[in-house]
């Protein structure tokens, strides 16, 4: 009996220490990062002697959790990025707080290009252009494809004919044009650095022209055939265009109404009067029958209208009694085909860029029968936030006309304003 207890006593006294060993053993193989490496350390230690692995002071379980976690976070290897790939390009930003730093334009590197419309052009006023080689080109091609001599006519006259649609509507954009090559040959560098061009009336034209978007000759045909129309429509009965300057309690629509009613009064079938062009504020176009102008002119100062003068225009332009004119213009416009604009260009008629050349087929011929947005559209060319800076702006081929409905728009963007 003595013999078996000091048996199961030798057996106890091994056993427990090799129970302990062995569920630190597994503990730490749950957060071992290799199995091999594990199982091959257990056989190493169960062959140990059993004297060493008695006096060994072994870690408890959690002791050794707490250190493998201490390792596991240390990230020491991340500084190493030699095995890392990217599918973002090399230059690309490394962190949503770095910003692509894109270089700023002055303003005043670039340019804007204004363009006259109908009445602007006097006899002689061309001459100082042809000391240009390409200018004098310009209306050498342009005779051919009017049948008349158009460059004579805007050298000696008479004025009265020049003053007629039909050929002062070609003679302007041909002018402004050839005012362009003084422009290339005194400043190359604004056909480079223009952004934006826009035509007053039939400037529109020059501006397509000048974008890029229409060529010289298509440019020709086009405005020759619209001249021809609109004369033809101005024919069709007595009217006129009236410039009126609006006193802050003008009434513009009341006058145009009750200036209706009048030429209907008067005979008058289906009367006309209505705002043709937007100016600037204070200054309104007013286009229509003669007998509804002359009704606007006798009552001025009962509706606040002062200043009234007459344009040397025979039609209504930009109203309703241009509409005979859109046929034959709309059958030559069909006929032709677009290229992309090089700057933007504004349109008269909606008061804004052209989106694509897609809508200049639409847009032309209902600038014939509407209203003229002039000043918004240079408000919206000019709008800037304070403090900015302006572009510089070629008023080219009206004498000054431009520049100074400009000054009476935005009179800071002015400063910058050339005339050619």
């Amino acid at each position: 009996m003595l013999s078996l207890t000091r048996l199961r006593q030798a057996l106890s006294s091994k056993t427990v220490p090799c129970f302990s060993r062995l569920l630190s053993l597994s503990q730490v193989n749950n957060f071992s990062d290799s199995k091999n490496e594990s199982s091959s350390q257990s056989r190493t230690n169960e062959s140990q002697d059993e004297s060493a692995t008695n006096d060994m002071q072994i870690p408890s379980g959690e002791e050794n959790v707490s250190r493998l976690l201490r390792e596991a976070a240390t990230y020491s290897d991340a500084k190493d990025t030699s095995w890392a790939t990217s599918p973002y390009p090399a230059d690309a930003p490394t962190s949503v707080e770095e910003e692509v730093v894109k270089p700023k334009i002055d303003p005043l590197d670039t340019c804007v290009v204004l363009f006259p419309g109908q009445g602007t052009i006097k006899v002689g006023m061309v001459e100082k252009y042809l000391r240009f080689p390409q200018a004098k080109e310009l209306f050498e091609i342009a005779n051919e494809i009017l049948n008349y001599d158009l460059l004579k006519l805007c050298l000696k006259g008479p004025q009265e004919k020049l003053n007629q649609t039909r050929f002062n509507q070609p003679a302007t954009v041909v002018t402004s044009l050839a005012a362009l090559e003084q422009l290339r040959e005194e400043r190359p560098r604004v056909f480079e650095t223009c952004k934006a061009t826009a035509g007053y009336s039939v400037g529109e034209l020059t501006a397509l022209i000048f974008s890029g978007a229409l060529s010289f000759e298509d440019g020709i045909r086009l405005v020759s055939v619209r001249g021809t129309a609109m004369q033809y429509a101005s024919d069709k009965c007595p009217q006129g265009m009236l410039s009126v300057y609006c006193t802050p309690a003008a009434q513009v629509v009341e006058a145009c109404k009750h200036a209706q009613k009048w030429a209907q009064d008067c005979g008058v079938e289906t009367p006309v009067c209505q705002v043709a062009i937007y100016l600037y504020t204070q200054t309104k176009i007013l286009a229509g029958n003669i007998q509804a102008l002359e009704y606007i002119e006798k009552n001025a100062t009962k509706y606040g209208l002062s200043k009234l003068t007459r344009l040397p225009v025979s039609g209504a332009f930009h109203t309703k009694l241009m509409e005979p004119a859109l046929k034959s213009f709309g059958k030559m416009l069909h006929t032709f085909e677009f290229d992309e604009f090089r700057c933007q260009v504004y349109s008269n008629y909606k008061g804004c860029t052209y989106g694509n050349t897609g809508v200049i087929k639409k847009y032309l011929p209902k600038q014939i029968v509407s209203s003229v947005k002039w000043e918004q559209i240079m408000q919206l060319l000019y709008n800037r936030p304070e403090g900015m800076a302006f572009p510089r702006t070629f008023d080219v081929g009206s004498g000054g006309r431009m520049s100074t409905i400009l000054k009476l728009i935005n009179a800071k963007a002015h400063e910058h304003c050339i005339v050619v």
